[in-house]
């Protein structure tokens, strides 16, 4: 393999310091304090792309695949072995893209090391269900070479010779662009008895889903793969011991994979000088909502998040005062009021700090034209529908958090409410099998976090119109009373 090709020089990097002298005491404090940056990241340059073909003006076929760099090679990197492999993705600092970020070398880690009779298994989470999130859509429909490439890559670092691509059962004109991509790579030879020549088989299945959220999360997924309902299962076992079929089994995400054969060319130290440390490399972003230019569009990780609406997108319609709030990583992580979007980071540890989420990268841009709290209470809405009920605290849960939420939009109701309702989120938090019950709680608990007086204020103006009194300490003790009296 060409070393000039795989090497590419590193840019300097210098830590963040942060202003606050709340975080060096590790207090858990919300804060909106400016990092002094030494180095700007943004303005990726075109040579450092991944996805070229991102937008489809080019073919999206295998011969416009190769002609861009997809398959080039593809049998000396499988020939460097699987912990060549894994190591390399390891050294670039690649985390999960499809919302949990975990380091993805670390986790294609987990997978037994010596066959014990058991087929490996590699399942693509193509589910994409998440409300505000199209960046996969995107790879598929336009570059699907490069997740074939990189499902070839990854399957053999894991061991595994069977890769299934599990899509939204949505996403027609896209299980269209993979089948017909699978094809041309079995008839090149890419994939088969003798992948890419190197001597070793595999083979790629696409399979569609029938539109439920909840397949998204991994071992609910698999459940459906198996023809199951889409119910997800208790941890431990985790897929990586007892997945598919009973097999050693990862799930991962589509630009997850997609990245690896890049990196691998192009090097792990390449890869790793984009973006803060521990936040490395591009990023699909998928920008939506009162923004001049929607957009998917991959930049370097770490870009201030004003910089990409403002480069990418034409900034916010009505220009940025006009701004209300953005929900930064798709509808499961809180949303941020506009003095947080004009000073944070758009990585993994810097939107965290701010009690939010990169998630899946799907920037939802609202302005001062958009009803929050009716915002947030369709997002309880699709939740509550997409609970698969196997939880207590998921399937009552989401369904109280919905009707106080709708009382909420209206202003039928009292003050101390939105304490009950923030309750309510911390006893769905953290007390189900999946993430949906958090993913739930989250658009809520930002809501009260930062757009709190606004719920008080509609509750209020519900009241002056209705000629209803607020209630007050006093009010309420003589209430107590009469009941008791009555009683």
């Amino acid at each position: 393999m060409q070393r000039a090709f795989m090497k590419r020089a590193i840019r300097l990097r210098v830590p963040a310091v942060r202003a606050s002298a709340a975080v060096f005491r590790g207090e858990r404090k919300f804060s909106t304090s400016v990092e002094t940056h030494v180095r700007t990241h943004g303005g990726l340059k075109d040579s450092d792309r991944i996805f070229t073909n991102i937008y489809g003006q080019y073919d999206t076929g295998v011969e416009g695949a190769l002609k861009r760099g997809d398959w080039y090679r593809t049998k000396d990197l499988l020939h460097l072995g699987r912990e060549w492999i894994i190591d390399q993705v390891k050294k670039s600092g690649l985390r999960g893209r499809g919302g949990a970020g975990f380091p993805s070398g670390l986790k294609w880690s987990f997978m037994p090391k010596a066959s014990d009779g058991r087929p490996h298994y590699l399942v693509i989470n193509a589910d994409e269900s998440e409300p505000g999130t199209c960046k996969d859509r995107e790879i598929m429909r336009h570059e699907p070479h490069k997740l074939l490439e990189g499902c070839v890559i990854a399957g053999t670092a894991m061991g595994a010779s069977t890769a299934y691509i599990y899509i939204r059962g949505e996403f027609w004109r896209e299980a269209l662009c993979l089948e017909k991509a699978v094809a041309e790579a079995y008839e090149k030879g890419l994939l088969g008895k003798n992948a890419c020549g190197a001597g070793i088989p595999f083979d790629i299945y696409v399979a569609r889903g029938a539109g439920a959220y909840i397949c998204g999360e991994e071992t609910g997924l698999i459940e459906s793969l198996e023809g199951n309902t889409g119910k997800p299962r208790l941890k431990p076992p985790f897929p990586a011991n007892v997945g598919l079929y009973g097999c050693p089994t990862t799930v991962t995400n589509v630009e997850t994979v997609a990245v690896a054969p890049t990196i691998l060319r192009r090097g792990a130290d390449w890869f790793a000088s984009m973006g803060r440390k521990g936040n490395s490399g591009t990023k699909l972003f998928a920008i939506s909502g009162n923004v001049n230019n929607p957009i998917t569009v991959e930049e370097e990780m770490s870009i201030p998040l004003r910089e990409l609406i403002d480069k990418h997108c034409g900034g916010v319609i009505g220009g940025w005062d006009n701004l209300q709030g953005i929900i930064p990583g798709g509808s499961s992580v809180p949303v941020i009021p506009k003095d947080v979007c004009a000073e944070v980071l758009m990585d993994f540890d810097d939107l965290k700090r701010v009690q939010s989420g990169l998630g899946t990268a799907a920037v939802t841009v609202m302005d001062n034209s958009v009803d929050m709290i009716r915002a947030i209470a369709r997002l309880s809405y699709f939740y509550k529908h997409e609970s698969c009920g196997q939880c207590t605290p998921c399937r009552e849960g989401t369904t109280w958090l919905y009707k106080m939420m709708k009382r909420m939009e209206t202003g039928e109701a009292e003050l101390e409410e939105i304490d009950m309702l923030n309750e309510l989120t911390h006893e769905i938090e953290g007390h189900t099998i999946c993430a949906l019950g958090d993913a739930a709680a989250w658009p809520v608990q930002g809501l009260i976090r930062h757009f709190r007086p606004q719920m008080e204020e509609r509750i209020r103006a519900y009241k002056a119109a209705k000629g209803i009194a607020e209630e007050t300490d006093e009010t309420r003790k003589f209430a107590y009373e009469d009941r008791n009296y009555s009683n």
